[in-house]
């Protein structure tokens, strides 16, 4: 039986992956956390097989929490579930240890096949994913916006997205003035000038649709 903690804030989302999951015979969602802190505390003191991370969470960056986990227990399997596309935010998902990556537009049997092969010791990512990691091995390519820490990159993503200072504070639970400082610090590492030209960066390196 593959004993699973899903980790989302989302309780919609929890229940829905429950849902699907449930319907396999050898898979088991035996817990659930809605923000970092819970997480960490429950994968510290409890085995699982496999973590299902959401990406985005209330209290602490979901790459930040990823990290911790695979400080924790390094050989724990971790799958990344994302809004966002696999291409980009998967690349540093991978980067920070996960075995796998999907965006949650992912189909269920997808998911399902993803952590069966997580939990046989592999890694599940997308065929465009692999040719773009190995693309930037060969050719030692890397765009300016891999040198954001992952909340910047976030938080650029958010920008891009039409969304303001205020909202991307409460989206993410912190203060409008550290928004604005990651704000600042994006537009001096991709040598941008304001939220027009964050969002036609974003769209001309497929950030964001």
């Amino acid at each position: 039986m593959i004993r699973i903690i899903i980790v989302d804030d989302h309780p919609v989302v929890r229940q829905g992956l429950i849902h699907v999951l449930s319907e396999c015979r050898d898979i088991l969602v035996v817990d659930e956390a809605d923000n970092a802190q819970e997480a960490i505390s429950k994968i510290t003191l409890n085995q699982y097989d496999i973590v299902l991370l959401d990406i985005s969470l209330p209290d602490r960056d979901g790459l930040d929490v990823l990290k911790e986990i695979k400080r924790i227990k390094p050989r724990l399997p971790v799958l990344v579930l994302s809004v966002y596309s696999e291409e980009h935010y998967g690349y540093r998902a991978i980067r920070s240890g996960a075995s796998g990556y999907l965006t949650k537009r992912s189909a269920p049997n997808e998911l399902v096949k993803a952590v069966r092969k997580l939990s046989q010791g592999g890694r599940y990512i997308s065929e465009n994913l692999v040719d773009k990691m190995l693309y930037d091995i060969h050719y030692d390519s890397k765009p300016a916006y891999q040198a954001l820490s992952n909340r910047e990159y976030q938080v650029m993503l958010m920008i891009a997205s039409g969304k303001a200072v205020s909202e991307i504070a409460t989206e993410l639970t912190l203060s409008v003035k550290t928004i604005s400082t990651h704000r600042v610090h994006i537009l001096s590492k991709l040598e941008l000038k304001n939220n027009a030209e964050i969002t036609c960066y974003a769209m001309r390196n497929q950030l964001i649709k």
